[in-house]
């Protein structure tokens, strides 16, 4: 592994990825360690690992997943990203069109919804996140690292009508010049 540290402190992630050659056996394509890095809000810092454009995804397209555009959450198609939640920092409360699961890596995070019900997420515990309203809130004095999973899906519809899409780009000026 690199030397380089994330910008949260924490180690870099290994990433590999697999293909196929042109005899259709399969082989490994891409190898790398890169550290997460702070987003403009200052909240957390983040790593693209894998993004497709479509769902379901397209295993022929050679193109690495991580340059595609993605956003703070998803613009279509999946993405997998690994956050470092900063101590004492929290997200802005958004809700994205999206199946998410988030498994919490290292340390706690709290999920709260937009009622003000929260629940403590530890270390190995895993989140589905069904296009509800949201916020995460790092309330300890570590960082939390949060391996999240997002996959396009149709808006959630509430007696027959869709709930807008509000993401942290869309609900807070902090978010607007942050990219990934």
């Amino acid at each position: 592994m690199s030397s380089i540290l994330s910008d949260s402190g924490l180690p870099p992630i290994q990433r590999v990825v697999t293909g196929h050659d042109d005899q259709g056996r399969a082989i490994f394509t891409i190898e790398d360690v890169q550290p997460t890095r702070l987003i403009a809000s200052g909240d957390a810092s983040f790593l693209t690992i894998w993004s497709t454009q479509t769902v379901p995804a397209d295993n022929n397209d050679e193109r690495d997943g991580r340059d595609l555009p993605t956003g703070l959450t998803l613009e279509r198609g999946s993405v997998i990203r690994i956050t470092d939640m900063l101590p004492g920092k929290e997200s802005p409360m958004h809700r994205t069109n999206s199946i998410d699961y988030g498994i919490v890596l290292k340390g706690e995070i709290e999920l709260e919804l937009e009622d003000g019900r929260k629940k403590a997420i530890c270390e190995g515990g895993i989140i589905v996140q069904r296009g509800t309203k949201h916020l995460w809130r790092n309330v300890s004095d570590q960082v939390c690292r949060i391996a999240f999973i997002l996959i396009e899906a149709p808006a959630y519809l509430h007696k027959e009508q869709p709930l807008h899409e509000a993401k942290p780009e869309q609900v807070h000026p902090a978010y607007t010049k942050a990219s990934v």
